[in-house]
């Protein structure tokens, strides 16, 4: 399925609450840096054989996708 503005790509993107800012706007890259950030934790943490280091990662996972949710 895809999804067309029909503003064209303009270096700008959308924000969910409203308004557009450039694409190397410091928000935008935080939202990358959260989200990456969570990935790799989540790749650390699956292979651990140890249940309280796993439920750390999850901890501090939740955490971070509500800082996401924040930005």
């Amino acid at each position: 399925m895809k999804i067309y503005t029909r503003r064209g790509d303009r270096g700008e993107t959308d924000l969910f609450a409203g308004g557009r800012v450039r694409k190397d706007h410091p928000r935008v890259e935080a939202y990358g840096l959260v989200d990456a950030l969570n990935s790799a934790l989540g790749l650390a943490i699956a292979p651990s054989p140890h249940a309280d280091l796993q439920s750390l990662g999850r901890e501090i996972q939740a955490r971070l996708f509500d800082l996401g949710s924040y930005l």
